[in-house]
């Protein structure tokens, strides 16, 4: 099913941080009055860290039941576990080592010095196989991922996300749901990284960009390039596709997708 994108625009990075961070509150909530729990998949990079820490500064976070919350990643850099360049690492310090979450409740991508891994493939494995264990457990295993409620995506300036570059192997998968990188055009060359059938089963995909250097990926995704050229514009969330963007990443937006701006 694809799902017209709502496109809105918010005044810089830091108004946008704020917003996407309260917007994921009402989120989190919302899922878990309708059915007890609530999935996040996290993004990293400088936008997506700014919106956890500005969730971590924000008051409404403790309207979520933290303790009922399921944190995933949409990928990973495939370095030593506690490297600061780990999207994970980076999470953990900026909000989620202050919330009460269950640690069976975070599901991390394993590390390039996990004792039980042995390379980026078998890693990528290891997270199919934990998402498909969560996923039967719930009773939500037919395409073999839980029911993430909403997904955030970072965009790169070449339409890459997650670690779905252009012209790259894991833009043609359609079978698994995680898949090793090799050769990243991005340090470093070794990633692990859901993929396009895995992003597009979530109820909402949230893709998060600021800054002007995003603008031409920006505008070529939702011009209807296909996921070869921009994997960002073969996102389609199931209820869902929402690009939160700040002034200077939507300027080559077509002014008659952006339904919200704030002034």
């Amino acid at each position: 099913m694809s799902v017209s994108p709502l496109v809105v625009v918010h005044r810089d990075a830091q108004v946008l941080a704020a917003s996407v961070a309260a917007r994921l509150v009402t989120r989190l909530v919302d899922a878990q009055a309708a059915h007890g729990t609530a999935h996040v998949v996290l993004t990293g990079g400088t936008v997506g860290t700014a919106v956890l820490a500005a969730l971590a500064q924000s008051p409404a976070r403790d309207a979520v039941s933290w303790p009922h919350v399921h944190v995933w990643w949409g990928d990973e850099r495939y370095l030593p576990a506690g490297d600061p360049d780990r999207n994970e690492t980076q999470a953990r310090q900026v909000l989620l080592d202050s919330l009460p979450l269950p640690s069976d409740n975070v599901h991390p991508m394993a590390a390039s010095d996990d004792p039980a891994g042995s390379d980026v493939d078998a890693a990528a494995e290891r997270y199919a196989d934990e998402l498909a264990r969560v996923a039967r457990a719930e009773g939500t295993g037919r395409d073999a991922v839980p029911a993430f409620d909403v997904l955030l995506l970072g965009v790169g300036p070449d339409a890459h996300i997650a670690s779905l570059f252009p012209e790259m192997a894991g833009v043609y998968e359609t079978d698994r749901t995680v898949v090793g990188v090799h050769g990243s055009p991005k340090p470093p060359p070794q990633r692990v990284s859901l993929t396009l059938p895995a992003i597009n089963r979530a109820q909402e995909v949230w893709l998060v960009a600021a800054g002007e250097e995003k603008a031409t990926a920006i505008g070529l995704a939702l011009s209807g390039a296909g996921p070869v050229q921009a994997p960002a514009g073969a996102v389609s969330g199931q209820r869902a596709t929402v690009w939160l963007l700040d002034r200077p990443a939507a300027t080559r937006v077509p002014p008659a997708l952006i339904r919200v701006s704030s002034p």
